[in-house]
């Protein structure tokens, strides 16, 4: 988010990753949105056309919310048009192109420092594995995701990693039984 500078450019695109991050859109459920899409009174979002063609309302968390702030404000004096728009020129106000999106969110994960291979896609991934560690239900991170079935949901929970696996089971409690209650042993 630091890394995505200053200026216009700079506020539509830090509203583009809290959408992406913080809700867990995709990118194209992203440059699809209206302003009419947003609530903030109920935090959600209106997704009219996610994968399948599907439509679903998503929610997004306060501090998100307040990261797309300054590009409400900017996109206030801008044409009408989609949420995520073109700013400058004479055709500023329509749909943001999503390779132009993709291209400057590459762009600031190069300026922070990301020496891995980046894709987009993968903030939702993050924020399905954060909604897990907040012990979020699988079916809510399904419903808020937009997948048609669980075993999609827990592929995009494999980024958890293997030391936080070893630590939970760790920090197990002890059997509330003895271990060998109800056992027989034959002579």
């Amino acid at each position: 988010m630091r890394a995505a500078g200053t200026g216009k450019d700079a506020a539509r695109l830090r509203a583009l990753i809290a959408l992406l991050w913080r809700a867990g859109l995709r990118v194209s459920e992203a440059l699809d949105l209206a302003e009419s899409d947003l609530n903030r009174e109920n935090g959600g979002i209106l997704i009219r056309r996610g994968k399948g063609g599907k439509r679903r309302q998503v929610g997004m968390d306060s501090w998100a919310w307040h990261q797309l702030d300054p590009w409400l404000q900017i996109r206030a004096g801008l044409p009408v048009g989609a949420l995520l728009c073109v700013i400058h020129g004479p055709t500023a106000g329509p749909h943001w192109e999503e390779a132009a999106a993709r291209k400057q969110l590459k762009h600031a994960a190069a300026v922070a420092g990301v020496r891995r291979r980046f894709a987009p896609h993968q903030l939702p991934h993050a924020h399905a594995i954060e909604m897990a560690h907040e012990g979020m239900p699988l079916v809510v991170i399904q419903r808020q995701l937009g997948h048609s079935n669980l075993g999609i949901t827990s592929i995009y929970l494999q980024g958890i990693d293997n030391a936080e696996i070893s630590d939970t089971v760790h920090a197990r409690r002890a059997p509330m039984i003895s271990a060998n209650n109800g056992l027989r042993t034959t002579p």
